[in-house]
C-alpha cells in the first residue's frame, strides 16, 4: 500500500512506484491529475475495466471535514464505506488531505490489439465476443471519430493479400474514416502471447498488435470550449445510446471510452446553440432511461450550462441530500459541486477545479510531501 498527499500529481506517484517495480492501477485521463482530484472526481481511465476506479482501490482517507477537523476514514468495513463516500463528491463533503491506496506489481508484458470499426453495432458485436472469450483484458477501449461512416464493402483480394506470408509483421491498412476498438492485455509474456493469438483469431485479418498505446489512449474526445458528455449504460445497450446521440445530433459525434464497461464520453461543438444541446439531451436521456443508463454534462460553455439540465434524472437525489446535510449542514464545502445543492456541473474535465471557496485549503494540500511512505515493497 502507499499513502499519498492529495495534491501529489498522479504522474509523480507512478514514476516513484515504477522504480520499485510497482504501480497504481490508475490512469486518469486529465493532464496533471492529482491523487485528490482523481478521487474527488472519481475519474478513471482504461484500466478501470479490470481494476476498477481509484476509489475501488482505496484503503483509507484523511480529510478535512466541514467543521475543519482532520478526520481519518478506513481501517474496516464501516471506515472504508465512509472513505468511499467522499469519492466523486467533488469536495462537497470534505477536503481530501491524503489517501492510502493498494499498489500492484508492474505487468511483465503489455500488448495492445487494435481492430478498425465503423459502426456502433459492429462495436457491440465485437465487445460481446471479446468478453465471452474470457481473455481477461485489462482494458477494452473505443475511439469512434465523428467521421466514422459505414463499413466498406468486403474486399476478398485485400484480405487474401493481408494473410500472405510476405505481409507478416506489417500492418494492414483501414479506411481513414475507421474508428478503433483496442484491447489491452497484461500479464506474463507467455500468457499474454497465448491470449493475443486467440484475440487475433477473433478480430480477423484487419487487426494489429503493438507494444505501445495508440495516440488517443487515455484521453477525452472533447476540447476546451466543447460540450462534454458522459454516457453510462449497460454494455448490451451502448450501441443504442450512441445511435440515439447520433440521431439527436443529426450527424455522428466523436465518442471515446470504455466500451467494455458501457462508459464513454462524447463531444458536442461549443458553438451549438443551447436550445439545440437541450433537445439532444432530452432525446438521448429518454433512450437511456429505459435502459438504466444516464447522460451527464461534464463541461459546457456558460450559455449552455445555464440553459440545460446538467445531471438528468437522479434516482438517489434524496440520499445525496441527506448525506450532504449530515456531513456539511451549513453547506460550507463546494456548494456548486453537488446535484444535492446546485445545478452547476461536476468537475469540468480536463480543467482545474473551479471552486474558489476551496482555494486556500487546496493550496495547503498541494504542498504536502510527495509520498509519505510506501509499505509492502
Amino acid at each position: 500500500m502507499v499513502e499519498v498527499g492529495a495534491g501529489t500529481p498522479l504522474r509523480a506517484v507512478q514514476a516513484t512506484l515504477e522504480r520499485a517495480g510497482q504501480r497504481l492501477a490508475v490512469d486518469a485521463p486529465s493532464p496533471g491529475a492529482t491523487i485528490g482530484g482523481v478521487l474527488a472526481a472519481d475519474e478513471a481511465g482504461p484500466l478501470r475495466h479490470r481494476h476498477g476506479s481509484a476509489c475501488d482501490q482505496l484503503v483509507g482517507l484523511r480529510y478535512l471535514a466541514a467543521d475543519g477537523e482532520l478526520t481519518e476514514a478506513g481501517g474496516g468495513a464501516a471506515g472504508l464505506a465512509q472513505a468511499r463516500l467522499l469519492c466523486g463528491s467533488e469536495g462537497a463533503l470534505g477536503v481530501l488531505v491524503s489517501a492510502t491506496l493498494r499498489v500492484q506489481a508492474l505487468p511483465a508484458s503489455r500488448v495492445w490489439v487494435t481492430r478498425p470499426v465503423w459502426t456502433p453495432l459492429e462495436v457491440h458485436d465485437l465487445v460481446r465476443a471479446v468478453l465471452a472469450a474470457r481473455l481477461e483484458p485489462a482494458a477494452v477501449e473505443l475511439d469512434l471519430p465523428a467521421g466514422a461512416g459505414s463499413r466498406p464493402k468486403r474486399d476478398r483480394r485485400a484480405e487474401a493479400m493481408a494473410r500472405h506470408p510476405s505481409m507478416t509483421g506489417r500492418q494492414s491498412t483501414a479506411p481513414a474514416a475507421a474508428g478503433s476498438l483496442v484491447v489491452l492485455l497484461e500479464g506474463g509474456p507467455a500468457e499474454v502471447a497465448e491470449r493475443t493469438d486467440r484475440l487475433l483469431s477473433l478480430f480477423g485479418s484487419r487487426s494489429t498488435v503493438t507494444r505501445s498505446a495508440p495516440p488517443w489512449w487515455r484521453s477525452y474526445p472533447f476540447a476546451p470550449g466543447d460540450t462534454a458528455l458522459r454516457l453510462e449504460v449497460p454494455i448490451a445497450h451502448l450501441h443504442a445510446a450512441v445511435y440515439a446521440l447520433r440521431d439527436a445530433a443529426g450527424a455522428p459525434v466523436p465518442v471515446r471510452g470504455s466500451a467494455g464497461l458501457g462508459l464513454v464520453h462524447a463531444a458536442l461543438p461549443g458553438t451549438m446553440p443551447p436550445d439545440r444541446v437541450a433537445a439532444i439531451l432530452v432525446a438521448v436521456r429518454s433512450v437511456l432511461l429505459a435502459r438504466q443508463g444516464r447522460c451527464l454534462v461534464l463541461a459546457a460553455p456558460p450559455p449552455v450550462r445555464r440553459a440545460v439540465d446538467l445531471w438528468g434524472e437522479l434516482t438517489n437525489l434524496s440520499h445525496l441530500r441527506a448525506v450532504k446535510q449530515h456531513l456539511d449542514p451549513t453547506r460550507r464545502l463546494a456548494p456548486a459541486a453537488s446535484p444535492a445543492t446546485s445545478n452547476t456541473p461536476p468537475h469540468p474535465l480536463p480543467h482545474p477545479h473551479p471552486h474558489p471557496s476551496l482555494a486556500d485549503l487546496a493550496l495547503c494540500v498541494a504542498e504536502m510531501p510527495l509520498l509519505r511512505h510506501v509499505r509492502g515493497r
